[in-house]
């Protein structure tokens, strides 16, 4: 599974922040990242909550300084994504893995990954919503247009949509 972690990430933080400043690119990165673990056969670190906030300290200590607005902008998806990825892989419902160091210390490497515990069909069920998410996203965002879609490349950002209709304003009659 790939697409359902970057749609839920893109499409949670769309819906709920709402921000033309919010670089996406950074969102989806983190969630994947934890994905990386998964090279060895086991849940690690990114698989905790405890990353996830450390990340987002991180962010915050490192982008605190005066005219970093921009930088913690961006940075901060990264966390976001992150958190999202536990939520959406389901990695809550391991208490052990979720909570570590807190339940304990023996949850890292143990098991299968909580993403993909589950049946096959499931996973490609998730992976195929994932792709209709983006594609609702990509459709909404107008990315069919090559420069929103360089905007997004550069920048991270979706632009805002075109009004379907434009209201008239009483001083136009």
């Amino acid at each position: 599974m790939f697409l359902w972690f970057v749609a839920c990430a893109v499409l949670l933080v769309l819906l709920v922040f709402d921000s033309s400043g919010v670089d996406y690119r950074f969102v989806a990165l983190g969630a994947i990242l934890p994905l990386a673990e998964n090279l060895t056969g086991s849940p690690w670190l990114l698989h905790t909550l405890t990353a996830s906030v450390a990340a987002l300290f991180a962010v915050m200590i490192l982008t605190a300084r005066r005219g970093a607005k921009m930088r913690r902008r961006r940075w901060i998806g990264l966390p976001i994504g992150m958190m999202i990825f536990l939520a959406a892989g389901g990695v809550w419902s391991r208490t052990d893995l979720f909570w570590w160091p807190f339940s304990g210390v023996n949850a890292l490497g143990q098991g299968p990954s909580p993403e993909y515990d589950r049946p096959l069909v499931v996973l490609i069920a998730l992976e195929l919503l994932g792709l209709a998410a983006l594609l609702w996203v990509a459709r909404r965002h107008e990315l069919s247009d090559p420069q929103r879609r360089q905007v997004l490349y550069r920048t991270g950002r979706l632009t805002q949509r075109r009004p379907a209709f434009r209201v008239a304003r009483r001083d136009e009659g």
